[in-house]
């Protein structure tokens, strides 16, 4: 009697997509793969194109292998493109095809959401990311929710990024940009009623003592969340704004 011959085993697990996450902030362009997971980065600032950064990244990852892009983008996102210029850099970045730039498949979303995502931690969370200005975002049980508060009027004419943001840090000093930012939290966390506040940025760490109800970020939860947003069922977007 001859046996039927089965399926052979391989032994093999179906290969993942590599990603490659790219925070673009108002003075540094930071990525990483979630193979490698060694950062890179080069300067930004008010000259930096679309084009231009595309550039650098493709020169920068010669020696990578990536599959997949994520791209956190300091301003609002629509469709998966920029829909407007950013406010600390250069041109050419409204409607920007990024996806075509750079020949892979690619998400594009604001950069605080980007943030967010990878610092989500369940319920209701507001993020805010203390840098060159202010990001924001929330999740609501896994509900993503860009927001830009950043440029909303304040306090004496100024808007919240014109008050807790490193312009106004470097004007007013430490102690008193602390108390602004104590405020503008305490405001945030009566209107928008979060379970907590992730701070994120290159100043959050500046804070000396978290009030109640906000939490201190990683550094890595942009690239975390670049990486998180190619797992699917993992977060809900609202619609095809980002």
């Amino acid at each position: 009697m001859v046996k039927k011959a089965g399926k052979k085993k391989t032994g093999k697990r179906a290969s993942r997509h590599t990603i490659l996450a790219i925070d673009v902030g108002g003075s540094r362009v930071k990525f990483m793969t979630d193979k490698e997971r060694t950062k890179r980065a080069f300067a930004s600032g008010p000259g930096l194109s679309a084009q231009a950064m595309v550039r650098k990244i493709k020169a920068l990852t010669k020696d990578w292998s990536y599959d997949v892009i994520s791209i956190g983008y300091p301003g609002p996102v629509i469709n998966n493109r920029p829909l407007s210029e950013p406010h600390n850099l250069g041109r050419g970045w409204g409607g920007f095809n990024f996806e075509k730039a750079f020949g892979r498949p690619t998400k594009v979303v604001n950069d605080a959401l980007m943030q967010a995502i990878g610092s989500y931690q369940g319920g209701r969370m507001l993020f805010l990311g203390l840098g060159t200005g202010l990001g924001s975002a929330m999740i609501v049980e896994g509900i993503l929710e860009p927001m830009e508060l950043a440029h909303l009027p304040y306090l004496r004419g100024k808007t919240f990024e014109q008050c807790v943001g490193a312009a106004a840090l470097k004007r007013v000093g430490k102690k008193k940009w602390q108390r602004a930012v104590d405020d503008v939290l305490a405001r945030l966390l009566a209107a928008l009623e979060p379970d907590y506040v992730m701070l994120g940025g290159g100043n959050a760490d500046k804070i000396d003592k978290l009030p109640r109800k906000v939490r201190l970020g990683h550094n890595a939860s942009a690239f975390e969340g670049g990486f998180r947003l190619w797992k699917k069922g993992l977060f809900k977007p609202p619609g095809a704004r980002w």
